[in-house]
């Protein structure tokens, strides 16, 4: 057996244009693979290709070229195989809202051909996993994100597969909600479980074994997160807080030739600079300059939002 649970080889999706004699290419020739038992990322912003590449993945699009491998299933030949031993939660719940956990749970149960006492095992775990005892008989729509949330794994999983994709599924829900989601993950890992799992939570992305970042349909980077925020940023990053309005200090510093990528975070901008002395050098005389001033400044390491912000605008200068 492979130690591979899923290999993507030149993998291509293009959609005819409404009234056009045009495509648009959503997923443009990527390849990719991730090992069995570990937490992949695929990071991207909104129509960079992601949720398209899944829905390949899960036999539920045909590609227009290229295929790929998903637990030894070919996505072109064998999609029916391949539904059968995967897992998938889609960016919006899904589940009925009309009908209780409970319903949900068995309804669920059928389509994946789980009977009887089977299904009776299946339905206790998802209850305890998802902390629903005691709600079998609320009505889907009472529940709060973080539980529906949870009670969506549950049902992707209930035929226990060894590949799960997860799409975008910690959006509109708590940031402790988050958090509780993510120690699931990680514990279906634990098991030998696959997890593929997009987000677009950088911090989330921390937890990922491995990372690839997507933009216009291009992989444009991957690694792990160690790897993505020291082999493709090489330059100083300086955290700086201004004293005045943060905006116009942004506007100040990103017209300098010398900062080479600036960006707010919180309360503060971060900027790439081609030296660390002679960069907070120049920050503080340009922002003097403006009677903005600074309260402070320090190098830091860069983070995933650095790393993806900085890939970002490289690729779409790139594309330009």
């Amino acid at each position: 057996m492979s130690d591979l649970a899923i290999e993507v080889r030149d993998l291509t999706k293009k959609f005819n244009l409404p009234g056009r004699h045009q495509t648009f290419t959503a997923v443009d020739h990527i390849n990719f693979s991730v090992k069995r038992g570990e937490v992949f990322g695929f990071l991207g912003a909104n129509g960079a290709g992601k949720s398209t590449t899944i829905r390949m993945l899960c036999g539920l699009l045909q590609p227009t070229s290229g295929t790929a491998t998903v637990g030894g299933f070919d996505i072109n030949t064998q999609t029916e195989l391949l539904k059968k031993n995967i897992g998938y939660m889609s960016q919006r719940f899904s589940l009925y809202d009309d009908l209780t956990v409970e319903q949900n749970i068995r309804f669920y149960g059928g389509i994946y051909g789980l009977h009887n006492h089977r299904l009776q095992e299946r339905m206790e775990w998802v209850l305890a996993m998802a902390d629903l005892k005691g709600r079998e008989k609320s009505l889907t729509r009472t529940l709060s994100g973080g539980w529906k949330q949870r009670l969506a794994l549950g049902c992707a999983i209930l035929h226990e597969p060894q590949i799960v994709f997860l799409d975008e599924p910690t959006g509109g829900v708590d940031p402790i909600s988050r958090r509780n989601f993510w120690e699931l993950i990680n514990d279906l890992s634990s098991q030998g479980i696959t997890v593929l799992v997009t987000t677009h939570f950088l911090d989330e992305a921390e937890y990922c074994n491995d990372i690839i970042l997507i933009n216009a349909g291009r992989l444009i980077a991957n690694g792990s997160p160690v790897e993505l925020k020291t082999e493709y940023i090489t330059n100083p990053i300086l955290e700086v807080r201004p004293a005045a309005n943060i905006v116009e200090a942004m506007e100040v510093v990103r017209t300098q030739p010398w900062a080479l990528e600036t960006s707010v975070f919180g309360t503060g901008l971060h900027v790439m600079v081609a030296d660390a002395k002679e960069g907070e050098r120049a920050i503080r005389l340009v922002l003097g300059a403006q009677g903005i001033g600074v309260e402070h400044i320090e190098r830091i390491s860069p983070s995933l939002e650095d790393v993806f912000l900085y890939l970002l605008e490289k690729d779409t200068a790139n594309a330009a």
